[in-house]
């Protein structure tokens, strides 16, 4: 054990207790660069136009979170749980620091919006039972009267409005395995559940990421996933801290009204890195499609696109490749990833400045587990996931037996190394069930089952399907996220990402079910036509015939935090009869069951 003493601004001691015989931990890390690069931008926060907010330099943001961490210290103790919610806002970050300097577990969530709560944050709340609620000192009273019937009577702290540290502060180093966070799952196949991300899963996926991207202090980032989400926080904000470069960051909100302010962004900070999830991808191009970007935007600096967190489709990363190409965009920039929270974040990634790599199977194959070399219309195009990275070992098990599956087959994608997480917080069963799986033939190491089917192919891995969410009909195994493709490209009426697939029992077996939301702006058109339309390319693609079509309002399937469709609460509302049926199409539904009552709501 070492003692490092660096001073703050205001002449204050400072005390950093450090192990040199293990690697160092993101406290130390952020405590490191505020001491020798204290007026180096860390952090850039844009508004809705795009202009600047709100900074923090390394120093700064040191000397918040110490402030932070006293203020912490006085209220709970260490291993207390600490919710942290708060609009995208750098005021996160610091409340995000101050817990790792206090030892205290932080928990973000997503803030309640126009006053409700949603459900996924009150499971996490009683879940997680925290004993401090971390947010801006002008929003303390609106979320007191939402979040106190869900929390009960719990410490509240404006970050701020938190005074200076007033006294010598002496940073003591966390236990590598300690939790540092709960990162809580989207809760896209389940309720959501804490995963217990220690330190050194921390510093174990940062170090992943860093090789992996091929990043260095001059690697600026870009991003908007919300920072409660795993992608937000491990990659747009930790990793840059990690490598000591500067992050560029704006609202998930401002995104999705205006995706090109993502590129223009890029273009004016030079960024190396940026990406999001497929859908990302699709905005901008259906943006740049209806109105020129600006003519001096300029994605030459773009070296790292990365595409992840949802299936990514070859014909969006060939689209974007093309349409920003006479902005200086490479398609070698193209950087496909796969990764979940219970890896802390990134599993597998594409080599920088390699670009996209893909196969053709055999679409009868894929739904036996196998891979089969294809052409024409029995071929569906997999996009790889990238290269399993160093310091992990990463195995295709059949999920039946436990045993490896052979190089053509696809399986279960089963993880191991310092990156996987700890288990669920509270749910030893969960934990056992996921993250201590054994291999038949490799009995002395523990893997996590990722519930996601994939295979390995020349050294790339594949992602093909969640084990979860798969339809069987009639003794095939369909993967829906192909199905909804196929749907939601059937007519231009039907709203992109807006559709969900899955099975129900049926009188003769399961029978697959497609919901499908409606555009809002689409004038009126025939139903009949819609629905032959999405029965006949279904058919066409899959050969499966569709045992309900429901057409819906805009906005009726819930969606994660990352924007997942959630399969399963689109099933459970369906057998309810919850769905508002989009008005033409009210005399075409098919009811989850005979009765007059199934046919509306």
């Amino acid at each position: 054990m070492t003692e490092t003493t660096t001073s703050a601004p205001d002449g204050r001691r400072i005390e950093v207790r450090t192990d040199m015989s293990h690697p160092a931990l993101l406290p130390e890390i952020l405590a490191r660069r505020a001491g020798e690069d204290s007026d180096r931008t860390a952090y850039i926060f844009l508004g809705e136009d795009g202009a600047e907010t709100d900074t923090l330099t390394y120093g700064e943001l040191h000397a918040r979170a110490l402030a932070v961490a006293q203020e912490l210290s006085r209220r709970c103790a260490p291993g207390d749980r600490a919710l942290l919610v708060f609009p995208q806002s750098l005021d996160f970050i610091v409340a995000y620091f101050g817990c790792l300097y206090a030892r205290v577990i932080a928990v973000p969530v997503n803030p309640p919006r126009r006053g409700q709560v949603q459900e996924a944050t009150r499971s996490i709340v009683r879940d997680c039972r925290p004993a401090v609620v971390l947010t801006l000192n002008p929003v303390i009273e609106p979320l007191r009267t939402v979040l106190e019937p869900v929390c009960g009577q719990v410490q509240w702290i404006g970050v701020d409005a938190v005074p200076a540290a007033t006294s010598d502060v002496t940073i003591e180093r966390a236990a590598a395995d300690s939790v540092a966070f709960l990162q809580y799952t989207s809760g896209s196949t389940s309720a959501p559940k804490g995963v217990m991300v220690s330190h050194r899963n921390l510093v174990a996926n940062q170090e992943m990421i860093r090789l992996g991207f091929g990043h260095d202090r001059d690697s600026t980032v870009v991003g908007w996933a919300p920072f409660f989400h795993d992608q937000g926080l491990i990659g747009n904000v930790l990793q840059p801290l990690y490598v000591g470069a500067t992050s560029v960051l704006m609202s998930p909100v401002t995104f999705v009204r205006r995706p090109l302010l993502w590129l223009t962004a890029i273009s004016r900070y030079r960024a190396h890195t940026s990406g999001g999830p497929n859908f990302a991808f699709e905005s901008c191009i259906a943006r740049a499609t209806a109105a020129a970007p600006p003519p001096d935007l300029d994605l030459s600096s773009w070296q790292v696109a990365f595409d992840g967190a949802e299936p990514i489709r070859s014909q969006t990363l060939r689209r974007f490749a093309d349409v920003f190409a006479p902005y200086g965009f490479r398609e070698a920039a193209l950087y496909p990833c796969y990764g979940l929270a219970e890896a802390t974040l990134l599993v597998s990634g594409s080599a920088k400045g390699r670009g996209p790599r893909s196969v053709e199977a055999q679409a009868r194959a894929l739904g036996d587990r196998r891979y089969a070399a294809a052409t024409g219309t029995e071929a569906r195009t997999l996009v790889g996931s990238g290269e399993i990275l160093p310091g992990e070992d990463v195995r295709i098990v059949d999920p039946e037996t436990g045993q490896p599956c052979a190089p053509d087959q696809a399986g279960e994608i089963w993880v191991s190394g310092e990156h996987v997480a700890q288990g669920y917080w509270a749910n030893p069963e969960a934990t056992a069930e996921v993250f201590h799986a054994r291999l038949a033939d490799h009995p002395g190491r523990t893997y996590l089952r990722t519930g996601d089917l994939g295979m390995i192919l020349d050294g790339e891995l594949y992602v093909v399907g969640r084990l979860k969410d798969l339809v069987i009909i009639r003794g095939r195994n369909h993967y829906p996220h192909d199905i909804e493709h196929t749907t939601q490209t059937a007519h231009p009426a039907l709203r992109a990402g807006g559709v969900a697939a899955f099975a129900v029992p049926g009188t003769d077996g399961e029978k697959l079910v497609v919901v499908q939301e409606i555009k809002r702006e689409h004038a009126p058109v025939n139903d009949a036509d819609i629905a032959g339309a999405i029965r006949a390319a279904v058919l066409r693609e899959h050969g499966l015939a569709i045992g309900a079509l429901v057409l819906v309002v805009a906005d009726q399937l819930r969606k994660t935090s990352s924007g997942k469709i959630m399969r399963s609460a689109a099933r459970k509302r369906y057998l309810e009869n919850g769905f508002e049926l989009w008005a033409a199409a009210r005399q075409s539904f098919e009811p989850a069951d005979s009765s007059p009552r199934s046919a509306q709501r």
